[in-house]
């Protein structure tokens, strides 16, 4: 009735739902998984989620929603696995978690009750992650610690000569971190917690390092000009360079896989975060992603991969 009151057959509303449909199923299995390189937690209504996007922030995919607050995700070296943090207890527990980077197989490694796990990193092997675990002692002091254990969970064991946050691998296997708060330093150290060598030498907090794909440069965040902003230096602490110039609060820095950009969280005037990326020379910032945080890079979806997740997409 409506069809024919809209002048329009309902044969040629068969073909226009028909070709509409066409169009959706193209759109799908001509996207390359080479141009989904960003994973990162979004703001998901009242919650946040782990979704993978192109590196223009179009056409996300949510890979999982374990907790009511996802984030600080990390793909594996073999690219088929996703480590991530989420929160219990009405958000006094984080817990490190994995998952298939196609959302299936979700499994809680860390289930400490009332202490922060967050910030997990792969090693290159893919054999170990590192996290940072936080709490308050039985003294009322805040601690920071840096955490190994194997990539299923066990043998959990702390690294008792170091005190921080924010552990990432190096190629060489060695730790860089972020010393304990006030003021927090960007370090490198043994797995072990010995051979410790500072790389920033300030009063100010330098936190959150990452290294660059070519493990020469190394993108943090400081407020040593009074504002915390985006930094990048060379691995030995040299030639620091400023990347961004705001009045507000820029979070976790990662690189793109080439070397050539950086990427960033900025606050929003919603209350939350947009992702931005900006050109390792401090040229060109760009916002690429809304109402997201802790971007990382994905180098290398597999194909296969990216339909198992478009599959699960058209399912929700």
């Amino acid at each position: 009735m409506l069809v024919k009151e809209i002048g329009i057959s309902k044969r040629a509303c068969f073909y226009s739902i028909m070709l509409f449909f066409i169009h959706e199923v193209q759109s799908y299995s001509e996207l390359s998984a080479e141009s989904y390189g960003i994973i990162y937690s979004f703001k998901d209504g009242n919650s946040k989620a782990i979704y993978l996007s192109d590196q223009d922030g179009r056409s996300p995919v949510r890979i999982v929603k374990a907790t009511s607050s996802d984030g600080y995700p990390a793909v594996s070296p073999s690219k088929d696995k996703v480590t991530f943090y989420g929160k219990y207890d009405n958000f006094k527990t984080w817990s490190i978690h994995t998952v298939d980077i196609t959302g299936r197989n979700l499994k809680r490694l860390t289930r400490k009750k009332y202490v922060w796990d967050s910030a997990p990193a792969w090693s290159l092997d893919g054999m170990t992650i590192a996290f940072a675990r936080e709490y308050e002692n039985k003294e009322g002091v805040w601690q920071e610690e840096i955490w190994l254990m194997n990539a299923d969970g066990s043998e959990q064991r702390q690294i008792k000569n170091l005190a921080g946050r924010a552990p990432e691998f190096m190629p060489d296997g060695r730790l860089l971190y972020q010393s304990k708060a006030s003021p927090s330093q960007i370090s490198i150290a043994s797995l072990d917690g010995g051979e410790v060598i500072q790389l920033t030498q300030d009063d100010t907090d330098n936190m959150s390092p990452q290294i660059s794909p070519d493990g020469t440069k190394i993108a943090y965040l400081s407020n040593r000009d009074g504002n915390q902003e985006v930094y990048v230096m060379d691995i030995d602490g040299t030639n620091n360079k400023r990347l961004t110039q705001n009045d507000i609060q820029e979070w976790d820095p990662s690189w793109s896989p080439d070397g050539t950009k950086v990427y960033f969280a900025s606050e929003n005037v919603y209350g939350f975060y947009d992702v931005f990326s900006v050109n390792v020379d401090g040229t060109s910032i760009k916002r690429i992603l809304q109402n997201s945080s802790q971007p990382t890079v994905v180098p290398g979806l597999d194909q296969e991969a990216l339909k198992k997740l478009m599959n699960t997409k058209e399912r929700q």
